[in-house]
């Protein structure tokens, strides 16, 4: 399969998980747990495969910061599939994706990079667009749910942020080797969580069939896919492709599932991709 239609297979399936996690019966924090440890063993096998090995030793040097991304990861996943149950996909997705606006302006504190004039503009659009995809200048407080699926969105955006700078930390370690670990540590980080939470494990089959598709779909075949198209792909390139995943989000949530957006909404999801659009493509010129 060639790189382009691996990495674009791949932003199809991520976009599409929304509507797989809403209507598996099992709390957040154990789908998060299961997709952890389904999607790393998968990877492994991919490895196996491939006749790879494990750079445990490149484990060993990046131990602190893959458990601190690893616990990001099982957080923001967490946080994103509560803000999933409370509003539209669509919602829950662009919210969300305000993570890169997260980096922008935690950066020149963790990774001393400026903080130029273009990247407050574009700061400035996406937070317009947050707070019309909220709908606070219509009166937001009619609409409970609505209001805290953008605060899970947020706090899932705010996680991700912190696995998007925790990996710049990392030396000497493959994607592959990395996510292998984090998918590992997360699920083992979430394990203590997910059993104080004491919930039921009693799903019937269509939850149980939704969650292994998530584990092994959404998780390892994605995962392996966006990977093993990295080396083949400009990062600009794989950049612009990433933004598949949140159209298809936004598509799949109006087309199959009738979910609704007002025009104001839309307004919104229009900066909040604009924004990161403006972002890469001057970056990449500036590269």
């Amino acid at each position: 399969m060639p790189a382009t239609l691996k990495t674009i297979t791949a932003m199809l399936i991520f976009g599409s998980i929304g509507l797989f996690v809403r209507h598996i019966d099992l709390a957040s924090s154990q789908i998060a747990l299961v997709r952890g440890f389904i999607g790393a063993i998968i990877l492994l096998f991919a490895m196996l495969f491939l006749k790879k090995s494990l750079n445990l030793l490149a484990w060993r040097k990046n131990a602190l910061i893959l458990f601190i991304s690893g616990g990001a990861i099982g957080l923001n996943w967490i946080f994103l599939f509560e803000a999933y149950h409370y509003t539209t996909i669509a919602v829950a997705t662009l919210t969300y994706y305000l993570a890169p606006t997260i980096v922008v302006l935690a950066s020149p504190i963790f990774l001393k990079e400026r903080f130029t004039l273009l990247k407050l503009f574009c700061v400035i659009l996406s937070l317009i667009g947050m707070m019309l995809i909220a709908d606070i200048f219509i009166g937001l407080n009619s609409d409970f749910g609505n209001m805290k699926s953008v605060i899970y969105g947020i706090i899932a955006a705010a996680f991700y942020a912190c696995v998007i700078i925790s990996n710049k930390f990392l030396k000497d370690i493959s994607s592959m080797d990395s996510t292998i670990a984090q998918l590992l540590l997360a699920s083992i980080i979430l394990l203590p969580y997910v059993f104080y939470e004491n919930n039921s494990w009693s799903v019937d089959i269509s939850s149980l069939l939704l969650l292994l598709t998530v584990g092994a779909i959404h998780t390892g075949f994605a995962y392996l896919l966006y990977f093993s198209s990295l080396q083949k792909l400009s990062a600009q390139t794989v950049a612009l492709f990433s933004y598949i995943d949140p159209v298809t989000a936004v598509i799949l949530s109006t087309v199959l599932l009738a979910e609704p957006m007002s025009f104001m909404q839309w307004i919104g999801a229009i900066l909040i991709l604009g924004s990161l659009f403006i972002s890469q493509i001057f970056a990449s010129k500036n590269a």
